[in-house]
């Protein structure tokens, strides 16, 4: 699985983008499990920003879901802070 992170916004307004291959990790399953969950959630569209938030596009394999801050499940908080810290 390929999860792909892309934010966007904020006060400085930097995009910052990261992706994460689970092919071959020990965790596989576990990244597998928190992505669904993830884009269970979010959005075939990009929603309304938030001043001075940041947005988000999360791309699982083929599936792209938008959501922004403040409004993140735990899910898509969790996996975004992974694949920002972890991914390439």
């Amino acid at each position: 699985m390929r999860i792909q992170v892309r934010r966007t916004g904020g006060f400085a307004g930097i995009e910052r983008q990261a992706e994460v291959d689970t092919a071959g990790r020990p965790d596989a399953q576990d990244w597998h499990t928190l992505a669904e969950r993830a884009v269970a959630a979010g959005r075939g569209t990009p929603p309304a920003a938030v001043p001075d938030g940041f947005s988000y596009r999360i791309t699982v394999d083929d599936r792209t879901v938008y959501c922004t801050d403040p409004r993140l499940t735990d899910e898509q908080r969790s996996l975004i802070t992974k694949v920002l810290k972890e991914g390439a």
